[in-house]
């Protein structure tokens, strides 16, 4: 399996000439979502949900189709009737070849304040899991974790400790468009001394074998 690192939360997985994309949100390139066979979105907030970016990679590849919260779900459905899927925590499902796992239900906490939206996982293959904007933790060993290091509602000890418990192979950075340059080697010395993994980052556009 191949993944490409684009900007912020989304990422590309490529398997036998097949296509997936993950939260293709509004900090990604406008091109993120294009010529995926397949699309799994998170939840709703902004920067890994861009309405117009998913109906792009919709209209530009007929047989697309995206596995999503009901949330997400109901503002595409009824433009793209039956290529739009709900999903929620312990489903499981095969999207252009991938097999995927559903984890999780909540977003982080922001602020008690603030309502907390719906937000799953999606653990790809066995083997790769996004948690989207949560620290959900699945029930089911990780090969190779998609980290979100910086958030409004999260803290450096809390990223250490949720690799340290989820315990992957290795770990790659996502949810980062706010990390500035000059933080980034603090934060990949912390993680990588710290985590008890495999810790590495990708820029956007880079790819790796899985």
């Amino acid at each position: 399996m191949k993944l490409t690192k684009k900007s912020h939360a989304c990422v590309r997985l490529e398997k036998d000439g097949r296509t997936l994309v993950l939260d293709p949100g509004g900090f990604t390139e406008e091109d993120a979502a294009l010529g995926a066979d397949a699309l799994l979105v998170t939840h709703e907030h902004p920067d890994h949900f861009d309405e117009g970016r998913l109906r792009a990679a919709l209209d530009a590849n007929p047989a697309a189709e995206i596995w999503t919260l009901r949330s997400v779900a109901e503002q595409l459905s009824a433009a793209f009737p039956g290529r739009v899927h709900t999903v929620g925590h312990g489903d499981t499902f095969t999207a252009a070849g991938f097999d995927i796992q559903v984890h999780g239900e909540l977003h982080a906490v922001i602020h008690p304040d603030i309502p907390r939206v719906t937000n799953v996982g999606y653990l790809v293959d066995g083997a790769v899991f996004h948690p989207g904007d949560a620290l959900t933790v699945p029930d089911h060993p990780v090969d190779t974790l998609l980290l979100p290091v910086m958030a409004p509602w999260n803290k450096i000890s809390e990223v250490i400790d949720y690799v340290r418990e989820v315990k992957p192979r290795r770990a790659y950075d996502i949810h980062d468009a706010l990390l500035t340059d000059l933080a980034r080697p603090i934060y990949d010395r912390q993680i990588g001394a710290l985590g008890g993994t495999d810790h590495d980052r990708l820029a956007p556009g880079a790819s790796t074998e899985l």
